[in-house]
């Protein structure tokens, strides 16, 4: 079975830069995922997971960059699956 993902909203390259100086500015865990729930909530481009996605596909960001930020938000959603089993 294949699913698809809803595509993430293009986004100007001011709205980008700006998003990317804004996680840049996460320090802690905590901070990115603080960020993460506001940016969910409030953003109209998807998830932002699937955002730091389409950074890495058209290189908006450095490999070690969006890996820390992704693997903050999966080590956290992980977290949340073992505290529901």
């Amino acid at each position: 079975m294949t699913t698809t993902q809803k595509p993430v909203k293009p986004m100007s390259r001011v709205m980008r830069d700006a998003l990317v100086d804004q996680l840049r500015a996460c320090k802690t865990p905590d901070e990115i995922l603080n960020f993460e729930n506001w940016f969910n909530s409030e953003a109209n481009s998807g998830p932002l997971y699937g955002v730091i996605c389409e950074f890495l596909r058209t290189r908006s960001i450095s490999r070690g960059l969006a890996a820390k930020w992704l693997e903050t938000l999966l080590n956290d959603k992980e977290k949340k699956l073992r505290i529901k089993q």
